[in-house]
């Protein structure tokens, strides 16, 4: 990814990467999806073969297995997608407002997405969004910085 060390354009080409959403470095539309899609594809397997476990093998276990992978590869390329897309549509809306590129767009471009996915379930739902996405973006933010402020911390011990 683009921008390690706190440049470049955290917005759109940072954790929107992991979604395969849009941004600096990401040319090849008709991969985007492969990232989620694979996320779903896994998780489908693992539940065709947790829901399958008492049956023997043959072509029945083998057909609910693929439809599992194939249902759940849908549902999560879907899901994840959504998030991307909103993700990088709160993170452009708060760049252009603020005229700065930096983490706080980063943080709060993922609470804004995960209490606006969450909506639907009240007010308690948005809160658990809100702290979802604020918790995983806060993460990220430290992660993505980690270097800078491991040597900002070094030259305070000196």
């Amino acid at each position: 990814m683009e921008g390690g060390g706190g440049s470049g354009n955290k917005t759109t080409g940072g954790l929107a990467g992991f979604f395969g959403a849009g941004g600096a470095g990401y040319s090849h539309a008709d991969l985007a999806g492969v990232p989620r899609a694979a996320f779903g594809a896994m998780n489908g397997l693992r539940l065709g073969l947790k829901e399958t476990q008492n049956m023997a093998w043959s072509k029945p276990r083998n057909v609910q297995i693929l439809n599992m992978v194939t249902r759940q590869g849908a549902l999560w390329a879907n899901t994840l997608g959504s998030l991307a897309l909103l993700y990088s549509a709160f993170g452009v809306i708060i760049e252009k407002t603020r005229g700065a590129e930096d983490d706080l767009n980063t943080v709060a471009a993922g609470t804004m997405t995960g209490m606006l996915y969450k909506c639907t379930g009240g007010l308690r739902g948005i809160a658990r969004g809100g702290l979802t996405g604020l918790t995983l973006t806060s993460l990220y933010a430290l992660y993505n910085n980690w270097e800078h402020m491991k040597g900002s911390l070094l030259q305070q011990s000196l």
